[in-house]
């Protein structure tokens, strides 16, 4: 008895996958979420520049709305900051010996680094806290925290009228000295900005960063001389190394605080500022500025997934 193998019919090769890549291009076709170039980020950017602005003033009226005395909070909570730091340190610990026109010069310490920390907090978040937005629609993400650090600006214009009827009421005259104003925030918008950029690329891969970020800012605060003159202090301890004055005045946040005080002040004389203080302000504000700039667009398209 003999067995027939039956043999299978000859097969052709299977035609090659098509070539995706050319496919889109061939159709104008980009990667989903693929991170645009630098130049392309900030022309997109700009281009949104007025839903950033927008964005901000929303997020301001909303951020009270629910309180009996609304917008009056954006006045009353750095003014009540500013009681319980002259009550415990100007009162009990005696940090106004030496500072004449304590209270000015305290207010305007409060104020100032209340617009530094509010942004670097409110861009830790900026990410994580806001999902829904980043995952719903394209738009350049930097607009995010640069928007908060904007809110955080108009908060503090809003204060900054309460701040003058304070100089006005302890003394302190009008002067031309006050347009100095303008270009110190400037500077210190371009560096809150920066650094917002930073802690919301940090934030959106681990919030747990916001949790921390509270402690580090107040002990940030204590090193910037919010609640007492850092040239009087360190003057008065003679055995400090020769750098660490330098060290503290040269600290962004007391840079800012102290270019403030210089404009508003009579009393906050040139002697109290580090030397080429207007340069350390313009190289913090570049450093922070386009360094957070750059660092947070690196990461672009890894907002909102996972």
């Amino acid at each position: 008895m003999s067995q027939v193998l039956d043999t299978p019919p000859p097969t052709t090769p299977a035609p090659a996958p098509p070539d995706l890549s050319a496919l889109a291009a061939r159709h104008g076709l980009t990667v989903s979420g693929a991170r645009p170039s630098l130049p392309q980020y900030v022309r997109q950017l700009w281009a949104r520049r007025h839903f950033i602005g927008a964005f901000a003033t929303a997020k301001l009226t909303a951020q009270y709305s629910q309180a009996k005395l609304g917008q009056v909070w954006q006045v009353m909570t750095p003014l009540l900051n500013a009681a319980v730091y002259y009550f415990i340190f100007g009162m009990l610990l005696g940090t106004s010996h030496g500072v004449p026109d304590y209270i000015p010069f305290l207010v305007t310490g409060v104020f100032v680094w209340t617009f530094t920390q509010s942004s670097i907090m409110a861009g830790t978040r900026a990410i994580s806290g806001n999902l829904g937005l980043v995952r719903a629609l394209h738009f350049p993400r930097a607009a995010l925290p640069i928007s908060f650090a904007l809110q955080q600006l108009q908060q503090l214009l809003f204060s900054m009228a309460a701040l003058f009827v304070i100089l006005l009421c302890f003394g302190i005259p009008l002067a031309a000295s006050w347009l100095l104003v303008l270009p110190a925030l400037f500077l210190q918008f371009t560096f809150n900005a920066g650094v917002a950029m930073v802690m919301a690329r940090m934030g959106a891969k681990t919030p747990d960063i916001a949790q921390l970020m509270p402690f580090v800012l107040r002990t940030w605060m204590y090193a910037s001389g919010v609640m007492f003159s850092i040239s009087h202090v360190t003057g008065s301890h003679k055995g400090l190394p020769s750098w660490v004055p330098e060290l503290l005045q040269a600290n962004p946040a007391a840079v800012y605080i102290d270019l403030m005080r210089f404009a508003l002040i009579d009393s906050f004389h040139a002697s109290q500022l580090p030397p080429h203080v207007w340069a350390i302000a313009t190289g913090w504000a570049l450093l922070a500025g386009v360094g957070g700039f750059i660092y947070f667009w690196k990461a672009e398209e890894t907002y909102g997934r996972g």
